[in-house]
């Protein structure tokens, strides 16, 4: 078992149609996040060296704060659910602050994206450009090797360039169906 991680969308019932679900196979192996992907996401909250996104986004110099801040998304329905009667009504307005700010964030997103996809390509060895960390659990001499290959099957044993990968797909065809707004999901 581990912590998997997904991106949400403000329209849920366009994008996820009879016809995405039809396909389910083809989308999960273009539009899965693997879990170390996940690991890697959280990154900045458990080591206390530099994150390796963080070290990414100076290695190519790409701005990484809206992949960052899609994890910032809070869930009004279940934070209903784990906050005492009294403190909810406070907490759904910061909540629904904080929400406001990722509004209209796709195409910052897909630009921030498509910009690391591109710099990583022309690095031939991203894992040597990587700080060691005494804590690696992102095994990063092969989750960060290889980056123009596509490693796992969607979502077992993918790499980190092939999870970029799949966060674009998914992105983009997020954008051909109107969507203005994206989030992380753990769970």
């Amino acid at each position: 078992m581990g912590l998997d991680i997904s991106v949400g969308v403000d329209n849920y019932e366009v994008i996820f149609d009879e016809n995405y679900h039809q396909n389910d196979d083809e989308n999960f192996n273009k539009h899965s996040l693997s879990r170390t992907f996940c690991n890697f996401i959280c990154r900045k909250e458990v080591i206390e060296t530099e994150a390796e996104l963080d070290q990414i986004g100076k290695i190519v110099g790409v701005d990484i704060s809206a992949i960052y801040e899609m994890g910032n998304y809070v869930d009004i329905e279940e934070l209903a659910e784990y906050i005492d009667e009294e403190e909810l009504e406070d907490e759904i307005i910061k909540a629904e602050l904080n929400n406001a700010k990722l509004e209209g964030n796709i195409n910052k997103v897909l630009k921030t994206v498509s910009e690391l996809i591109t710099k990583l390509n022309e690095i031939e060895s991203l894992p040597k450009l990587l700080l060691k960390t005494e804590f690696d659990t992102l095994n990063n001499d092969e989750y960060f090797s290889s980056f123009p290959i596509d490693k796992g099957k969607g979502y077992i044993d993918n790499n980190f360039g092939q999870d970029l990968r799949n966060f674009k797909n998914f992105l983009e065809y997020c954008l051909k169906r109107e969507t203005k707004t994206v989030w992380f999901i753990f769970g």
